[in-house]
């Protein structure tokens, strides 16, 4: 089982003639994801990798049965690219662009709950690194090779930080479940509250590993929804424990601008909820592996 996309999931790219959305398209299909088309608005009829491309998305769905989509379109263009998808029927949607503005975001999570939930689309990112579930496919930018098929589920801000726990895990011979880039916008289409819901449920997942950094909300949240909810041994890194209060460093959203957003804070609340923090990045993958033994 996997959480967000599997062997079977169909998927279309929207902006795939763009040079990375073509470079990411080849690597995607080489690694087994089964990509049926592309949509670039102009371009129908043309083909990319071998796949047909199609003016909208949902021309694109009517004629490929696809259920999810990848977002390389320009940052002025990718809130309406992302609701057209929502649209369409497309039931996952995983945005890269990075640049949105924040008011285009607001935008988009307004439309995409216009919709009951249980027609709502999934949207991940902006900003973000994708989705991959070991073994099965690959939804992003992801370094393929990196990542070990098992039972540990990854969810961050950081796609990164991401990167580095499934690297050590790989030479620990630990695998991952899935692992899901959330992104570091201020405002993203998932939580971590929404991945960890779907981490509890996933029999595949026996281990959640959390990367977050300061700014915002979202670790006070996760920790409130894991000491209440979470049934699984959770591991968490934060990153940003030296950045200066009111200093951007990196993401968008990783600004601290009130109390329980800086790293410091967020290790204590994540503490006391139970949740085991890694101490250092070069300590993430230690860290799981002693938690998988200790449960």
């Amino acid at each position: 089982m996997s959480i967000l996309l599997d062997r079977d999931t169909r998927v279309i790219v929207q902006g795939i003639t763009g040079k990375m959305a073509r470079f990411h398209t080849k690597d995607m299909i080489k690694y087994g994801t089964k990509v049926v088309g592309g949509v670039v608005p102009g371009k129908g009829g043309e083909t990319v990798e071998g796949v047909p491309v199609f003016n909208t998305v949902e021309d694109a769905v009517n004629a490929t049965d696809a259920e999810a989509s990848l977002v390389f379109v320009p940052p002025p263009f990718a809130a309406d690219g992302i609701m057209e998808a929502a649209d369409a029927g497309i039931r996952y949607c995983v945005c890269i662009t990075d640049g949105i503005p924040a008011q285009d975001m607001i935008r988009v999570k307004r439309y995409m709950y216009r919709y009951p939930k249980e027609r709502r689309m999934v949207l991940t990112g902006p900003n973000c690194a994708g989705t991959i579930s070991p073994g099965k496919a690959l939804l992003g930018i992801m370094p393929s090779h990196i990542y070990l098929q098992g039972h540990v589920g990854i969810v961050g801000r950081s796609g990164t930080l991401g990167y580095e726990a499934a690297a050590q895990l790989k030479e620990r011979g630990i695998g991952v479940s899935t692992s899901v880039g959330i992104g570091g916008d201020p405002i993203n289409g998932s939580s971590f509250r929404d991945i960890l819901e779907r981490f509890e449920q996933d029999d595949d997942t026996h281990i959640i590993a959390m990367i977050g950094e300061i700014g915002g909300p979202q670790e006070a949240e996760a920790a409130d929804y894991i000491r209440d909810h979470i049934t699984k041994p959770v591991v968490a890194y934060v990153a940003g424990l030296t950045a200066p209060k009111g200093r951007t460093m990196g993401h968008a959203g990783a600004i601290i601008s009130a109390f329980g957003e800086s790293a410091s804070e967020k290790v204590e609340i994540l503490s006391a909820a139970g949740v085991t923090v890694a101490e250092n990045p070069a300590q993430i993958g230690k860290t799981i592996a002693n938690a998988m033994e200790a449960a």
